[in-house]
């Protein structure tokens, strides 16, 4: 994917890869948009950056559609959109008590929001020349984290969506990429910005701007790091990784 001369919109992108991602792609020298739910955030981000802010819910379909008409009238010419948003909690499965509304909004806002979003702009990037939708999935879409059961399955769900709408999108000249995180550090759970198991943001940042740079008809962008969990069933150690994942094995090595 070209990383330089486009007009990009990521809601989803007030910290973490959204931001990071957003920064860098306008060091390339492309447009970006970001969008997110805390409006003093947003501003405060824009005048930081020097980035266009629009203020989106992602997990409240009017939210979506106002946005959207707000992005394509300040910018005819957008040609990518990166469905950055997510959330990700901790649920447990063994007591009644309170996994279930966790798992309905963490639906709502990883499969819902992506779901809204493609369909809110898809008709317009038809129109344009090299558009590019990025999905964000996870590592955990490939290999679970027993904390995180919803937010597991709706990084799976985004994955087999984006290789499904490739599919269907392909002869419109749309590209699907997925973007595919392992851990990094950032505040999507408490303690992952200080995890010694996260891969450092800004390490995680460069290794996606080289792939996309060098891999211009990539349509997984995987960093090293994540590559243990995408290919374990491939691999035949799925097992095996799912226990050092969780806890249960030891890495190799290990004493």
């Amino acid at each position: 994917m070209d990383t330089t001369g486009r007009t990009v919109f990521i809601p989803g992108a007030t910290s973490g890869i959204g931001l990071a991602l957003a920064l860098r792609l306008q060091a390339a020298g492309s447009t970006v948009v970001v969008g997110g739910r805390r409006t003093d955030l947003l501003r405060a981000i824009t005048a930081e950056h020097g980035l266009e802010g629009v203020t989106v819910d992602t997990a409240d379909p009017a939210s979506i559609t106002a946005a959207a008409a707000q992005v394509l009238a300040a910018h005819p010419d957008l040609d990518t959109l990166v469905t950055m948003a997510g959330i990700m909690r901790a649920e447990d499965w063994t007591t009644s008590d309170g996994f279930l509304a966790t798992a309905e909004e963490t639906v709502g806002t990883n499969v819902l929001g992506p779901v809204r979003l493609v369909a809110a702009f898809v008709d317009h990037l038809r129109t344009r020349p090299g558009a590019v939708v990025m999905t964000v999935s996870s590592g955990l879409a490939s290999v679970p984290l027993a904390a995180t059961p919803t937010y597991n399955a709706s990084k799976a769900f985004v994955h087999m969506l984006s290789e499904s709408v490739r599919l269907q999108l392909a002869p419109t000249g749309v590209r699907v990429v997925e973007l595919v995180p392992p851990a990094v550090q950032t505040a999507l759970m408490p303690g992952h910005e200080t995890s010694e198991t996260a891969m450092p943001l800004e390490e995680y940042v460069d290794e996606v701007m080289d792939i996309l740079r060098d891999q211009p008809d990539a349509t997984e962008v995987l960093v090293e790091r994540v590559e243990l969990l995408r290919y374990a069933e491939v691999r035949g150690d799925y097992d095996q990784v799912v226990g050092m994942l969780n806890g249960t094995v030891a890495p190799p090595g290990t004493p």
